[in-house]
Protein backbone atom coordinates (compact mmCIF):
# COMPACT_ATOMS: atom_id res chain seq x y z
CA UNK A 1 0.00 0.00 0.00
CA UNK A 2 2.04 2.92 -1.29
CA UNK A 3 1.62 6.33 0.34
CA UNK A 4 0.95 7.84 -3.08
CA UNK A 5 -2.10 5.70 -3.92
CA UNK A 6 -5.81 6.25 -3.33
CA UNK A 7 -6.14 3.05 -1.23
CA UNK A 8 -3.66 4.48 1.26
CA UNK A 9 -5.51 7.80 1.47
CA UNK A 10 -8.76 5.93 2.07
CA UNK A 11 -7.00 3.80 4.71
CA UNK A 12 -5.54 6.88 6.43
CA UNK A 13 -8.84 8.78 6.53
CA UNK A 14 -10.66 5.70 7.86
CA UNK A 15 -8.09 5.08 10.61
CA UNK A 16 -8.12 8.77 11.60
CA UNK A 17 -11.90 8.84 11.90
CA UNK A 18 -11.98 5.64 13.93
CA UNK A 19 -9.05 6.77 16.10
CA UNK A 20 -10.82 9.89 17.29
CA UNK A 21 -14.21 8.11 17.51
CA UNK A 22 -12.86 5.33 19.75
CA UNK A 23 -12.49 5.82 23.51
CA UNK A 24 -8.90 6.53 24.42
CA UNK A 25 -8.09 3.10 26.00
CA UNK A 26 -9.11 1.34 22.77
CA UNK A 27 -7.06 3.50 20.42
CA UNK A 28 -3.83 1.59 20.89
CA UNK A 29 -5.55 -1.62 19.75
CA UNK A 30 -6.95 0.17 16.72
CA UNK A 31 -3.56 1.60 15.75
CA UNK A 32 -1.82 -1.74 16.18
CA UNK A 33 -4.48 -3.57 14.16
CA UNK A 34 -4.32 -0.91 11.43
CA UNK A 35 -0.51 -1.09 11.36
CA UNK A 36 -0.50 -4.88 11.05
CA UNK A 37 -3.12 -4.65 8.30
CA UNK A 38 -0.97 -2.06 6.52
CA UNK A 39 2.01 -4.43 6.68
CA UNK A 40 -0.05 -7.49 5.67
CA UNK A 41 -1.38 -5.64 2.61
CA UNK A 42 2.13 -6.03 1.18
CA UNK A 43 2.86 -9.62 2.25
CA UNK A 44 0.81 -11.25 4.99
CA UNK A 45 3.16 -14.19 5.54
CA UNK A 46 5.92 -11.91 6.82
CA UNK A 47 3.67 -10.80 9.69
CA UNK A 48 5.01 -13.86 11.50
CA UNK A 49 8.55 -12.51 11.11
CA UNK A 50 7.59 -9.03 12.32
CA UNK A 51 5.67 -10.33 15.34
CA UNK A 52 8.47 -12.80 16.09
CA UNK A 53 11.09 -10.05 16.27
CA UNK A 54 8.77 -7.87 18.34
CA UNK A 55 8.31 -10.73 20.80
CA UNK A 56 12.04 -11.50 21.08
CA UNK A 57 12.94 -7.89 21.78
CA UNK A 58 10.04 -7.34 24.17
CA UNK A 59 11.01 -10.31 26.35
CA UNK A 60 14.76 -9.62 26.02
CA UNK A 61 14.27 -6.12 27.41
CA UNK A 62 12.17 -7.43 30.29
CA UNK A 63 14.81 -10.07 31.04
CA UNK A 64 17.51 -7.37 31.06
CA UNK A 65 15.45 -5.32 33.50
CA UNK A 66 14.98 -8.14 36.01
CA UNK A 67 18.35 -9.93 35.82
CA UNK A 68 21.96 -9.11 36.65
CA UNK A 69 25.41 -9.90 35.28
CA UNK A 70 25.79 -12.29 32.36
CA UNK A 71 22.04 -12.92 32.17
CA UNK A 72 21.54 -9.33 31.03
CA UNK A 73 24.35 -9.53 28.49
CA UNK A 74 22.98 -12.81 27.16
CA UNK A 75 19.53 -11.31 26.64
CA UNK A 76 21.08 -8.37 24.78
CA UNK A 77 23.16 -10.71 22.61
CA UNK A 78 20.11 -12.85 21.76
CA UNK A 79 18.16 -9.75 20.72
CA UNK A 80 20.95 -8.30 18.58
CA UNK A 81 21.72 -11.66 16.94
CA UNK A 82 18.03 -12.26 16.18
CA UNK A 83 17.62 -8.88 14.54
CA UNK A 84 20.92 -8.76 12.68
CA UNK A 85 20.75 -12.47 11.86
CA UNK A 86 17.39 -12.19 10.10
CA UNK A 87 18.43 -8.92 8.47
CA UNK A 88 21.65 -10.58 7.31
CA UNK A 89 19.89 -13.63 5.90
CA UNK A 90 17.23 -11.80 3.94
CA UNK A 91 19.45 -8.96 2.81
CA UNK A 92 22.98 -10.33 2.47
CA UNK A 93 22.75 -14.10 1.93
CA UNK A 94 22.90 -13.72 -1.85
CA UNK A 95 25.74 -11.20 -1.70
CA UNK A 96 27.91 -13.42 0.51
CA UNK A 97 27.06 -16.55 -1.46
CA UNK A 98 27.78 -14.93 -4.82
CA UNK A 99 31.04 -13.41 -3.55
CA UNK A 100 32.24 -16.76 -2.21
CA UNK A 101 31.30 -18.67 -5.37
CA UNK A 102 32.92 -16.08 -7.63
CA UNK A 103 36.13 -16.41 -5.63
CA UNK A 104 36.05 -20.21 -5.40
CA UNK A 105 34.64 -20.95 -8.88
CA UNK A 106 35.05 -17.82 -11.01
CA UNK A 107 33.99 -19.52 -14.26
CA UNK A 108 30.72 -20.97 -12.92
CA UNK A 109 27.59 -18.80 -13.28
CA UNK A 110 25.83 -18.12 -10.00
CA UNK A 111 22.07 -18.55 -9.68
CA UNK A 112 20.79 -16.26 -6.90
CA UNK A 113 18.67 -17.66 -4.10
CA UNK A 114 14.97 -16.81 -4.30
CA UNK A 115 14.78 -14.56 -1.23
CA UNK A 116 12.17 -11.81 -0.93
CA UNK A 117 13.30 -8.94 1.30
CA UNK A 118 10.69 -8.25 4.02
CA UNK A 119 9.26 -4.76 3.84
CA UNK A 120 10.93 -2.28 6.19
CA UNK A 121 13.22 -4.82 7.85
CA UNK A 122 16.24 -2.47 7.70
CA UNK A 123 14.33 0.16 9.64
CA UNK A 124 12.33 -1.74 12.25
CA UNK A 125 15.34 -3.91 13.22
CA UNK A 126 17.45 -0.81 13.95
CA UNK A 127 14.55 0.68 15.89
CA UNK A 128 14.19 -2.47 18.00
CA UNK A 129 17.93 -2.83 18.58
CA UNK A 130 18.16 0.76 19.84
CA UNK A 131 15.38 0.08 22.36
CA UNK A 132 17.00 -3.05 23.79
CA UNK A 133 20.45 -1.39 23.97
CA UNK A 134 18.99 1.68 25.69
CA UNK A 135 17.28 -0.58 28.26
CA UNK A 136 20.59 -2.37 28.81
CA UNK A 137 22.39 0.97 29.29
CA UNK A 138 19.72 2.18 31.73
CA UNK A 139 18.68 4.98 29.36
CA UNK A 140 15.18 3.65 28.63
CA UNK A 141 12.55 2.25 31.02
CA UNK A 142 11.21 -1.18 30.12
CA UNK A 143 7.87 -1.16 28.35
CA UNK A 144 5.75 -3.62 30.30
CA UNK A 145 2.79 -3.81 27.92
CA UNK A 146 3.31 -6.04 24.89
CA UNK A 147 0.67 -4.07 22.92
CA UNK A 148 2.45 -0.79 23.62
CA UNK A 149 5.82 -2.15 22.51
CA UNK A 150 4.36 -3.82 19.41
CA UNK A 151 2.77 -0.52 18.40
CA UNK A 152 6.10 1.28 18.82
CA UNK A 153 7.76 -1.08 16.33
CA UNK A 154 4.86 -1.55 13.90
CA UNK A 155 3.31 1.95 13.82
CA UNK A 156 2.49 2.23 10.12
CA UNK A 157 3.71 5.75 9.18
CA UNK A 158 7.37 4.92 9.86
CA UNK A 159 7.31 1.11 9.53
CA UNK A 160 8.45 0.83 5.92
CA UNK A 161 11.16 3.46 5.49
CA UNK A 162 11.55 5.43 8.67
CA UNK A 163 12.37 7.82 10.13
CA UNK A 164 14.07 5.60 12.72
CA UNK A 165 12.22 6.62 15.87
CA UNK A 166 13.80 6.03 19.29
CA UNK A 167 11.66 4.53 22.04
CA UNK A 168 12.06 7.59 24.27
CA UNK A 169 10.73 9.82 21.46
CA UNK A 170 7.73 7.61 20.71
CA UNK A 171 6.71 6.88 24.29
CA UNK A 172 7.11 10.50 25.40
CA UNK A 173 4.12 11.26 23.18
CA UNK A 174 2.43 7.92 23.82
CA UNK A 175 2.30 8.14 27.61
CA UNK A 176 1.63 11.89 27.63
CA UNK A 177 -0.70 11.91 24.67
CA UNK A 178 -2.76 14.96 23.86
CA UNK A 179 -4.80 15.74 20.75
CA UNK A 180 -3.03 17.81 18.08
CA UNK A 181 -3.63 21.55 18.26
CA UNK A 182 -5.12 23.43 15.33
CA UNK A 183 -1.65 24.55 14.30
CA UNK A 184 -0.37 20.96 14.47
CA UNK A 185 -3.23 19.78 12.25
CA UNK A 186 -2.29 22.46 9.74
CA UNK A 187 1.39 21.57 9.97
CA UNK A 188 0.65 17.86 9.62
CA UNK A 189 -1.50 18.32 6.51
CA UNK A 190 1.01 20.79 5.04
CA UNK A 191 3.89 18.38 5.66
CA UNK A 192 1.99 15.52 4.00
CA UNK A 193 1.18 17.73 1.03
CA UNK A 194 4.82 18.81 0.69
CA UNK A 195 5.77 15.13 0.74
CA UNK A 196 3.41 14.45 -2.14
CA UNK A 197 4.78 17.42 -4.07
CA UNK A 198 8.34 16.16 -3.58
CA UNK A 199 7.51 12.61 -4.62
CA UNK A 200 4.96 12.95 -7.42
CA UNK A 201 6.27 16.06 -9.16
CA UNK A 202 9.98 16.24 -8.37
CA UNK A 203 11.32 12.78 -7.49
CA UNK A 204 9.41 10.96 -10.22
CA UNK A 205 10.36 13.69 -12.72
CA UNK A 206 14.07 13.22 -12.15
CA UNK A 207 13.69 9.44 -11.78
CA UNK A 208 12.75 9.21 -15.45
CA UNK A 209 16.02 10.92 -16.40
CA UNK A 210 18.21 9.01 -13.92
CA UNK A 211 16.75 5.62 -14.85
CA UNK A 212 17.18 6.34 -18.54
CA UNK A 213 20.83 7.12 -18.00
CA UNK A 214 21.91 4.49 -15.46
CA UNK A 215 20.09 1.68 -17.25
CA UNK A 216 22.44 2.10 -20.21
CA UNK A 217 25.29 4.52 -19.39
CA UNK A 218 27.55 3.01 -22.06
CA UNK A 219 25.28 4.34 -24.81
CA UNK A 220 25.34 7.90 -23.43
CA UNK A 221 28.98 9.08 -23.24
CA UNK A 222 30.28 12.53 -22.32
CA UNK A 223 30.93 14.48 -19.13
CA UNK A 224 27.83 16.70 -19.43
CA UNK A 225 25.71 13.60 -19.92
CA UNK A 226 27.28 11.83 -16.95
CA UNK A 227 26.96 14.82 -14.64
CA UNK A 228 23.35 15.60 -15.56
CA UNK A 229 22.40 11.93 -15.25
CA UNK A 230 24.02 11.77 -11.80
CA UNK A 231 22.56 15.10 -10.67
CA UNK A 232 19.15 13.78 -11.72
CA UNK A 233 19.60 10.81 -9.40
CA UNK A 234 20.85 13.06 -6.59
CA UNK A 235 17.65 15.08 -6.89
CA UNK A 236 15.49 11.98 -7.28
CA UNK A 237 16.73 10.24 -4.14
CA UNK A 238 16.51 13.38 -2.03
CA UNK A 239 12.98 14.31 -3.07
CA UNK A 240 11.88 10.67 -2.99
CA UNK A 241 13.17 9.83 0.48
CA UNK A 242 12.50 13.20 2.09
CA UNK A 243 9.05 13.12 0.47
CA UNK A 244 8.33 9.76 2.09
CA UNK A 245 9.48 10.92 5.52
CA UNK A 246 7.50 14.14 5.19
CA UNK A 247 4.36 12.06 4.62
CA UNK A 248 5.29 9.80 7.55
CA UNK A 249 6.02 12.74 9.89
CA UNK A 250 2.85 14.60 8.86
CA UNK A 251 0.70 11.47 9.22
CA UNK A 252 2.09 10.73 12.69
CA UNK A 253 1.40 14.31 13.76
CA UNK A 254 -2.30 13.91 12.88
CA UNK A 255 -2.38 11.09 15.44
CA UNK A 256 -0.57 13.20 18.05
CA UNK A 257 2.97 11.83 17.58
CA UNK A 258 5.95 14.13 16.96
CA UNK A 259 8.47 12.27 14.83
CA UNK A 260 12.03 13.63 14.52
CA UNK A 261 13.13 15.60 11.49
CA UNK A 262 14.94 13.42 8.95
CA UNK A 263 16.26 15.91 6.37
CA UNK A 264 17.43 19.48 6.75
CA UNK A 265 18.21 20.74 3.22
CA UNK A 266 21.35 18.58 2.86
CA UNK A 267 22.42 19.95 -0.51
CA UNK A 268 23.03 23.35 1.10
CA UNK A 269 25.77 21.78 3.25
CA UNK A 270 29.22 23.37 2.97
CA UNK A 271 31.12 20.17 3.84
CA UNK A 272 30.58 16.42 3.78
CA UNK A 273 30.51 16.49 7.59
CA UNK A 274 27.68 19.02 7.49
CA UNK A 275 25.95 16.98 4.77
CA UNK A 276 25.66 14.07 7.21
CA UNK A 277 24.27 16.44 9.83
CA UNK A 278 21.48 17.22 7.40
CA UNK A 279 20.92 13.94 5.48
CA UNK A 280 18.88 11.03 6.93
CA UNK A 281 19.34 12.43 10.42
CA UNK A 282 17.78 9.49 12.26
CA UNK A 283 20.14 6.99 10.60
CA UNK A 284 23.14 9.29 11.13
CA UNK A 285 22.22 9.62 14.81
CA UNK A 286 21.73 5.85 15.13
CA UNK A 287 25.13 5.10 13.60
CA UNK A 288 26.76 7.72 15.83
CA UNK A 289 25.19 6.46 19.07
CA UNK A 290 25.31 2.70 18.51
CA UNK A 291 28.34 2.20 16.25
CA UNK A 292 30.72 5.19 16.24
CA UNK A 293 30.57 5.89 19.98
CA UNK A 294 30.57 2.17 20.77
CA UNK A 295 33.82 1.88 18.79
CA UNK A 296 35.36 4.65 20.88
CA UNK A 297 34.29 7.68 18.88
CA UNK A 298 36.88 10.45 19.07
CA UNK A 299 38.04 9.54 22.57
CA UNK A 300 41.15 7.75 21.33
CA UNK A 301 44.02 8.83 19.09
CA UNK A 302 43.46 10.73 15.88
CA UNK A 303 44.18 7.64 13.82
CA UNK A 304 41.67 5.59 15.81
CA UNK A 305 39.06 8.32 15.35
CA UNK A 306 39.53 8.24 11.58
CA UNK A 307 39.31 4.44 11.61
CA UNK A 308 36.08 4.64 13.62
CA UNK A 309 34.62 7.10 11.13
CA UNK A 310 35.58 4.87 8.22
CA UNK A 311 34.21 1.69 9.80
CA UNK A 312 30.95 3.40 10.80
CA UNK A 313 30.37 4.65 7.26
CA UNK A 314 31.32 1.28 5.76
CA UNK A 315 28.63 -0.33 7.91
CA UNK A 316 26.23 2.47 6.99
CA UNK A 317 26.90 1.80 3.32
CA UNK A 318 26.33 -1.93 3.76
CA UNK A 319 23.07 -1.21 5.61
CA UNK A 320 21.75 0.46 2.47
CA UNK A 321 21.98 -2.58 0.24
CA UNK A 322 23.43 -5.98 -0.55
CA UNK A 323 26.07 -4.85 -3.01
CA UNK A 324 29.75 -4.06 -2.76
CA UNK A 325 28.88 -0.79 -4.49
CA UNK A 326 27.13 0.32 -1.29
CA UNK A 327 30.19 -0.61 0.75
CA UNK A 328 32.33 1.50 -1.59
CA UNK A 329 29.83 4.35 -1.27
CA UNK A 330 30.03 4.15 2.53
CA UNK A 331 33.83 3.95 2.44
CA UNK A 332 33.97 6.94 0.10
CA UNK A 333 32.02 9.04 2.59
CA UNK A 334 34.05 7.68 5.50
CA UNK A 335 37.28 8.75 3.80
CA UNK A 336 35.80 12.15 2.99
CA UNK A 337 34.77 12.65 6.63
CA UNK A 338 38.19 11.58 7.91
CA UNK A 339 40.05 13.83 5.45
CA UNK A 340 37.87 16.81 6.30
CA UNK A 341 38.45 16.35 10.01
CA UNK A 342 42.20 15.97 9.48
CA UNK A 343 42.66 18.89 7.08
CA UNK A 344 39.89 21.33 8.00
CA UNK A 345 38.86 20.50 11.55
CA UNK A 346 35.23 20.59 12.63
CA UNK A 347 34.51 24.30 12.43
CA UNK A 348 31.49 25.21 10.30
CA UNK A 349 32.01 27.77 7.56
CA UNK A 350 29.88 30.92 7.52
CA UNK A 351 29.40 33.86 5.18
CA UNK A 352 29.86 33.97 1.43
CA UNK A 353 32.54 31.25 1.50
CA UNK A 354 29.67 28.81 1.97
CA UNK A 355 28.56 29.28 -1.65
CA UNK A 356 31.61 27.73 -3.38
CA UNK A 357 31.99 25.19 -0.58
CA UNK A 358 28.35 24.10 -0.96
CA UNK A 359 28.82 23.67 -4.72
CA UNK A 360 32.01 21.65 -4.15
CA UNK A 361 30.31 19.51 -1.48
CA UNK A 362 27.38 18.80 -3.78
CA UNK A 363 29.73 17.65 -6.54
CA UNK A 364 31.64 15.41 -4.11
CA UNK A 365 28.37 13.89 -2.92
CA UNK A 366 27.26 13.36 -6.53
CA UNK A 367 30.39 11.33 -7.30
CA UNK A 368 29.46 9.10 -4.36
CA UNK A 369 25.89 8.73 -5.67
CA UNK A 370 27.29 7.03 -8.77
CA UNK A 371 28.29 4.00 -6.67
CA UNK A 372 24.92 4.09 -4.94
CA UNK A 373 22.90 4.07 -8.17
CA UNK A 374 24.94 2.18 -10.77
CA UNK A 375 24.12 -1.52 -11.07
CA UNK A 376 27.71 -2.77 -11.09
CA UNK A 377 31.18 -1.61 -10.13
CA UNK A 378 32.14 -1.58 -13.81
CA UNK A 379 29.23 0.75 -14.59
CA UNK A 380 30.19 2.99 -11.67
CA UNK A 381 33.77 3.32 -12.88
CA UNK A 382 32.58 3.99 -16.43
CA UNK A 383 30.26 6.80 -15.31
CA UNK A 384 32.95 8.41 -13.12
CA UNK A 385 35.40 8.13 -16.00
CA UNK A 386 32.92 9.95 -18.22
CA UNK A 387 32.38 12.65 -15.58
CA UNK A 388 36.04 13.60 -15.92
CA UNK A 389 36.53 12.86 -19.60
CA UNK A 390 37.19 15.35 -22.40
CA UNK A 391 34.15 14.26 -24.39
CA UNK A 392 31.35 16.80 -24.03
CA UNK A 393 28.11 14.87 -24.49
CA UNK A 394 24.78 16.61 -23.93
CA UNK A 395 22.49 17.58 -21.08
CA UNK A 396 19.86 15.04 -20.14
CA UNK A 397 17.86 17.72 -18.33
CA UNK A 398 15.45 19.81 -20.37
CA UNK A 399 15.19 23.59 -20.07
CA UNK A 400 12.01 23.12 -18.02
CA UNK A 401 13.77 20.73 -15.64
CA UNK A 402 16.63 23.17 -15.16
CA UNK A 403 14.07 25.83 -14.27
CA UNK A 404 12.58 23.44 -11.72
CA UNK A 405 16.07 22.95 -10.21
CA UNK A 406 16.54 26.69 -9.73
CA UNK A 407 13.04 27.19 -8.34
CA UNK A 408 13.61 24.39 -5.85
CA UNK A 409 16.97 25.90 -4.87
CA UNK A 410 15.28 29.25 -4.25
CA UNK A 411 12.60 27.58 -2.10
CA UNK A 412 15.29 25.72 -0.12
CA UNK A 413 17.15 28.97 0.58
CA UNK A 414 13.94 30.68 1.69
CA UNK A 415 13.20 27.78 4.04
CA UNK A 416 16.81 27.75 5.30
CA UNK A 417 16.99 31.42 6.19
CA UNK A 418 13.35 32.56 6.57
CA UNK A 419 11.44 29.41 7.66
CA UNK A 420 8.98 29.72 4.81
CA UNK A 421 6.76 26.80 5.84
CA UNK A 422 6.32 28.12 9.39
CA UNK A 423 5.48 31.58 8.06
CA UNK A 424 2.97 30.07 5.62
CA UNK A 425 1.22 28.07 8.36
CA UNK A 426 0.92 31.23 10.46
CA UNK A 427 -0.28 33.32 7.48
CA UNK A 428 -3.92 34.46 7.14
CA UNK A 429 -6.46 31.78 6.30
CA UNK A 430 -7.00 32.89 2.72
CA UNK A 431 -3.25 32.62 2.03
CA UNK A 432 -3.13 29.05 3.38
CA UNK A 433 -6.22 28.14 1.35
CA UNK A 434 -4.72 29.48 -1.87
CA UNK A 435 -1.44 27.65 -1.18
CA UNK A 436 -3.32 24.40 -0.50
CA UNK A 437 -5.36 24.65 -3.71
CA UNK A 438 -2.26 25.52 -5.76
CA UNK A 439 -0.41 22.54 -4.33
CA UNK A 440 -3.23 20.15 -5.22
CA UNK A 441 -3.50 21.70 -8.67
CA UNK A 442 0.24 21.30 -9.21
CA UNK A 443 0.11 17.60 -8.22
CA UNK A 444 -2.72 16.92 -10.66
CA UNK A 445 -1.25 18.98 -13.50
CA UNK A 446 2.48 18.28 -13.20
CA UNK A 447 2.56 14.72 -11.88
CA UNK A 448 5.50 13.07 -13.64
CA UNK A 449 3.91 9.65 -14.12
CA UNK A 450 0.38 8.25 -14.06
CA UNK A 451 1.69 5.05 -12.49
CA UNK A 452 2.61 4.74 -8.81
CA UNK A 453 6.41 4.58 -8.73
CA UNK A 454 7.69 2.85 -5.54
CA UNK A 455 9.81 4.85 -3.14
CA UNK A 456 13.55 4.30 -3.59
CA UNK A 457 14.12 3.23 0.01
CA UNK A 458 11.48 0.48 -0.15
CA UNK A 459 14.23 -1.75 -1.55
CA UNK A 460 16.47 -1.15 1.49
Amino acid sequence: MLFTTLPFLAFLVTVLILFYAFPRPARRYLLLAASLFFYAAWNAKYLVLLIGLISIDYFAARWIRHRQGWHRRMALIVSVIANLGLLGWFKYANLLRETWLHLAHPSVPVQPLDILLPLGISFHTFQSISYVIDVYRGQQPVITSYIDYALFVAFFPQLVAGPIVRAREFFLDYFNWRPPTGEEWQRGIATILIGYLKKLILADQFALVADGYFNQPGTLPGFITAWTGTISFALQIFFDFSGYTDIAIGTALLFGFHFPENFRRPYLAASVTEFWRRWHLTLSGWLRDYVYIALGGNRRSGLRTYANLLLTMLLGGLWHGASWNFVIWGGYHGLALALERKLLGREERTGLIRIPLAILTFLIVCVGWVFFRAKTLASSLYVIGQMFSARRGHSLLTAMQWRIVFVVLAVALIEEYYEGLTRLILAPGWVRTVAFVLALWAIVLFRASDQAIPFVYFQF
